[in-house]
């Protein structure tokens, strides 16, 4: 039986020596390797070691630990102030949130919220104008707000609706 330690640091060669793109792909090459997890387990896994993802020219996007993500001199600084402007609303629908934009801007505004590897966060689904937020377990709707909080800085009050 394989220890949490081991598993982890498994989970870390994994990342730092190979371009993994998604929880599926890294859970393929573990169980190449030996190893018999669950999708779940990886996950957890993955948020214990903040894991996030960064892009990649050839894979699109990997999965990367914080040592390996990009330095702010590797990319050209970015205002979000604009993308604020494109919010219409974010509103909270039980465990769920809907972010509106205007027309054409919902994927910009999912891709920022998903880079900015909030744990709060497990995953978005963006349309044309609407993002669906889906938080991770046990996150409360004050928490999510105070997440887009600090990844959008001067979101206005009116637009986070209860």
């Amino acid at each position: 039986m394989t220890t949490k330690a081991q598993r982890l640091l498994a989970i870390k060669k994994l990342l730092q020596n190979e371009k993994i793109s998604s929880q599926e792909d890294l859970l393929q090459r573990l169980l190449e390797l030996g190893y018999d997890f669950t999708q779940a387990t990886v996950s957890r896994d993955l948020k214990e070691l903040q894991a996030g993802k960064k892009a990649d020219a050839e894979k699109g996007s990997i999965l990367v630990l914080p040592s390996q993500n990009i330095s702010l001199q590797d990319t050209p600084p970015f205002d979000h102030s604009f993308l604020i402007t494109v919010i219409q609303s974010i509103r909270f629908v039980n465990f769920f949130c809907i972010i509106k934009t205007l027309p054409g801007y919902a994927n910009s505004i999912a891709i920022v919220i998903d880079k900015a590897s909030r744990y709060e966060v497990a995953g978005t689904i963006a349309g044309d104008d609407t993002i669906l937020v889906i938080p991770d377990e046990g996150i409360n709707v004050k928490s999510l707000k105070l997440a887009f909080k600090a990844i959008f800085p001067g979101l206005s009050d009116d637009i986070i609706q209860n």
